[in-house]
């Protein structure tokens, strides 16, 4: 058995593919992924803009819409959600068989939309009922104004992947967003919640990175000493809060009727400091019930020398001690967390706009042609 059939059977995670391209479904190679234990995947605006810019598998249909009357910006999702839906039917047969749980795919909403609460929903609403299928995710930033969106969308019974985590705070409004909206979903007259699953993607090696530029700065001995333990720490904090909130009377009564857990998703898990292991990210955050979302490049080294080991709760005195040391010797984790959600916004949303400009440019080109 292969190291990602292993981190599931003994580690209680699913390791879920952070990639897609056109090519991967139609050549196979999506499904020989999921046969070696890839168990969902998820995309983004970035990851479409470099597989749709960076190949020709999405010409003849972007010429066909756009001959069609297609806008660029129209033409855009059709092309995304061709992939999404292809990519639900290779791993329909995962979540049939983990019960619902497993073999999900996550399309993110319009980036530009994520500090304005209405339009979100109302994007993410549009976006679930166009797709209609039982093992999607809608993507949805944690932004403040994301959140009231996340609430309304799960006590809809529409699957939510809450993503651009960056802090300990955002995350417990996370948290509070998934169990009211089950308990407002079931206070509708829902009696059985199993079908709504959600989980909270954490940004892992950008809070290592950002930490890491402070902690330089600083420049101490000590400062130095801290540098890529950060995000390592923050995750396994996160965890604890998992754990605390998915238990007790409050969540017991909506596990009665049915809920799943809200799920931590480890995301951004490639080290982006060569100085570190290269399944840094994965191999020290291995815990039950939780998904790792890895790039191609991570998910081979993983599955080539990763090691199996329950890590994520090991020694949660440590993380606490690491946590409150980069704080004592000058870095504001609330400053870094607020950076990293602009940087992460803005990052998804140059994408989306970069590869509608070179629609339009294609689609003019065509139009002349």
């Amino acid at each position: 058995m292969g190291l990602l059939h292993r981190l599931h059977s003994e580690g209680g995670q699913s390791p879920w593919l952070d990639n897609l391209r056109r090519g991967w479904i139609t050549s196979g190679q999506l499904a020989t992924m999921r046969d070696r234990g890839v168990r969902g995947l998820t995309s983004n605006p970035t990851i479409f803009q470099k597989a749709i810019q960076g190949s020709a598998d999405y010409d003849t249909q972007f010429t066909e819409l756009t001959r069609d009357g297609a806008s660029p910006r129209d033409a855009y999702w059709e092309l995304v959600l061709r992939d999404i839906d292809s990519a639900l039917d290779v791993f329909a047969p995962v979540y049939a068989d983990s019960g619902g749980t497993d073999g999900f795919v996550s399309v993110e909403v319009d980036p530009s939309l994520a500090d304005d609460s209405a339009s979100t929903l109302q994007a993410a609403r549009s976006l679930h009922e166009r797709i209609s299928r039982l093992n999607v995710m809608i993507k949805i930033p944690a932004t403040p104004a994301g959140l009231p969106a996340i609430r309304t969308m799960i006590a809809e019974g529409r699957s939510v992947n809450v993503t651009l985590i960056f802090s300990l705070e955002r995350y417990g409004a996370v948290l509070e967003a998934y169990v009211a909206g089950l308990e407002d979903r079931l206070a509708s007259g829902v009696q059985n919640l199993s079908v709504t699953a959600s989980v909270g993607s954490f940004f892992i090696s950008r809070v290592d990175t950002e930490v890491d530029r402070r902690l330089t700065v600083i420049g101490s001995d000590a400062a130095l000493a801290l540098r890529g333990q950060a995000a390592v720490a923050q995750a396994r904090l996160a965890y604890q809060m998992f754990c605390d909130t998915f238990s007790g009377p409050r969540w017991n009564k909506l596990a009665a009727a049915g809920a799943q857990m809200q799920r931590p998703l480890w995301a951004s898990t490639s080290t982006k400091n060569p100085a570190y292991r290269d399944t840094l990210y994965v191999d020290e955050l291995i815990g039950p019930h939780t998904v790792n979302t890895l790039p191609d490049a991570t998910l081979e080294a993983f599955d080539d020398h990763g090691r199996i080991a329950r890590t994520l709760d090991a020694d949660i005195a440590q993380a606490k001690h690491v946590w409150q040391a980069i704080a004592d010797i000058g870095v504001d984790h609330a400053a870094v967390a607020a950076q990293l959600e602009r940087e992460g916004v803005s990052s998804f949303q140059k994408s989306f706009d970069e590869l509608l400009t070179a629609l339009e440019t294609k689609a003019a080109a065509l139009r002349v042609g």
